[in-house]
């Protein structure tokens, strides 16, 4: 089975209780919300990499305040020639904070819309199992850095 390692950087962006989202697709094409942010390119640094993807998704700048945590998964999957391939992600999560820019949508990317979500109304939202671990990561700041909702999940 093929190998497949892929480091991501995103951002958790809080501000008078709201948080910031991007809506994507997933597998089947159905809109769900997700943390600013995506891949590294190859040489990237991470925290480089979350200002780009944040600047890139929702059209504003960010400070990274903190670095929350990481979180790693794996799962199993199918390569688009239909070949299985061991995936296997490793997720940054940074706290960031608007230092400029403007709320827009991205165009012909990975996402096509973002908008602020009163951090109440999350659980309500169709969502990315990462929204939850990255909340989890702001609320409880675990020391080691590790989600607290570790696992399987992605």
């Amino acid at each position: 089975m093929r190998k497949k390692l892929r480091v991501a950087a995103y951002a958790i962006c809080v501000r008078d209780g709201k948080l910031l989202l991007a809506r994507g697709w997933d597998g089947d094409g159905t809109p769900e919300w997700t943390l600013p942010g995506g891949g590294t390119e190859h040489g990237e640094d991470p925290y480089d990499t979350v200002l780009r993807e944040v600047e890139e998704e929702t059209g504003y700048l960010i400070e990274p305040t903190g670095l929350l945590g990481v979180h790693s998964f794996r799962h199993d999957l199918l390569d688009r020639f239909g070949r299985a391939v061991d995936h296997h992600g490793l997720r940054i999560v940074y706290e960031g904070r608007i230092t400029g820019g403007e709320l827009r949508n991205e165009v012909g990317g990975s996402t096509d819309l973002a908008a602020w979500h009163e951090l109440t109304a999350v659980p309500e939202l169709r969502r990315v199992g990462l929204v939850d671990i990255g909340l989890a990561l702001w609320r409880e700041r675990p020391a080691a850095g590790r989600s607290p909702l570790a696992g399987g999940q992605y």
